[in-house]
Parts: C-alpha cells; structure tokens; sequence
C-alpha cells in the first residue's frame, strides 16, 4: 500500500482558505486573517502563509490590497466562448440587472484591413456600432461591431437598448459558422474611458466573426475587463481525440 505524503504547510494554509470560500463560511468581500494571526493558527512562518496568500491571489480566490488588507473576491461571471449567448442573460442568468449605452450608431466605409477580413471590396459600405453593456450599472463589457448591410439592411434602424445587437442578429440572420479567438491586451484610452478601468491590467478580448453560408455577416470586438470577467465553454468535441 502506498503511503501519502504530508501536503506542504503552505499547501495546508491554501486548503484551510479554500474550504472556508467553497463551504461558504468567507462570502464574497469577507476579510481574510492577517499573516501573522494565520502564522500563529498554522504555527508556520510568514513566509510559508505568505506563499499561499499568493498562490490564492494568482488564482483569483482572494484579492489582496496593500495597506488595507486580504479579501474574498467576488466570483467572476463567465462568458460562453463556444456559443453565441446575448450579454443580457448571461447577466439576467447570474441575477443581475441588465442596461446598456450605445456610443455609435452608423454607416461607414470599410478600410483595406477590414474589408479583407469581412470578404468585401474596400470602401464598401458597413454598418458600424459601439455599445456599453451593463450589469447593476457597472460596464461589463464593450461590443465594437461592424455588419454587412446586404444580410442586415435594417441594423441601423434598430433601438438597441431594447434589443441587443446580438439578440437582433440572431433573430433575422442565420449563422452558419462562427470562429472566436481570445487574446488578452491593455486596454486604448476609449476602452478606458468607456469601460471605467485604468491601464493596470489587461482586458480579454473576444473576436468574434460569424458567416451566413459563404458571406462573413459581422465582425465583432468585444472587450471584457480582466479582473472582473471570464471566458470559457464546454462542448463536446467531433471525435475522441485530445
């Protein structure tokens, strides 16, 4: 029979926090024991709970705020990254009220990068919308769309703080493939400005193109901050290969 090897004293600290978050004992925003009152429960040394109120933060447990102290972080919703789901229920979903402000609203003519990625001859004409979404107020995320008007004449038209555009989209425009790619960068001065966040930490950003048979129907950005969101799925794959 093999024997099991005693866990590290910081990875005993790590459970002891864990378990409090996942039973429920520390809800969201509770405050977590300094080091010292943890070194002395643990008869550790700093150094030891130091490592695991790290690794905790490195995985997003806890937040931690120099000269203030160490807290429960609040869960971060998730987003589906290998569905098309509207924003407005993923925050209804997690109970959360719904709104958003629209930035832009127009027509435009599209430059040589994107008419190449939307299949269409440059200059021609899109449809080009910037909207805030919004969950209890705070922006959550910033959707920088672009539209093809021969499969969406009527976007422009449309009063998107009653409707999403995805919901709207989805509703008069089949899709027939779609390909998303994440990336995390540092947010522009307008994702600043509109999201409400600094340049401290990265944003993820979800590109999302979606076609209807062999037209690329929009050409979609959509930019969540990092620190309060998260992308991810479950599907099951076409084959059993890994």
């Amino acid at each position: 029979m093999l024997l099991q090897t005693p866990k590290a004293l910081y990875e005993q600290v790590k459970d002891h926090i864990t378990n409090k978050i996942k039973s429920g004992a520390w809800p969201p925003d509770t405050r977590v024991p300094s080091e010292n009152q943890l070194a002395k429960e643990f008869s550790v040394s700093r150094m030891t709970v130091n490592r695991a109120l790290r690794e905790l933060s490195h995985l997003g447990h806890i937040v931690r705020i120099q000269g203030v102290g160490t807290y429960v972080a609040k869960p971060k919703p998730m987003t589906a990254l290998f569905e098309i789901i509207s924003i407005d229920e993923e925050i209804k979903n997690n109970g959360n009220i719904y709104s958003c402000d629209v930035h832009l609203l127009q027509k435009e003519n599209a430059h040589p990068e994107l008419a190449l990625s939307m299949e269409i001859a440059p200059g021609a004409p899109v449809y080009h919308s910037i909207v805030v979404h919004k969950s209890n107020g705070s922006p959550v995320m910033l959707s920088d769309r672009y539209v093809n008007p021969l499969s969406v004449p009527d976007y422009l038209k449309q009063d998107f703080t009653n409707i999403t555009p995805s919901n709207y989209l989805l509703s008069i425009a089949p899709v027939s493939e779609v390909e998303h790619i994440v990336e995390a960068v540092l947010p522009d001065n307008m994702t600043m400005r509109l999201l409400k966040i600094s340049c401290s930490g990265p944003c993820l950003v979800l590109h999302r193109k979606t076609w209807d048979g062999h037209k690329v129907v929009t050409h979609s950005k959509m930019t969540y901050p990092g620190s309060t969101y998260r992308l991810g799925g479950r599907f099951k794959p076409m084959s059993g290969h890994y």
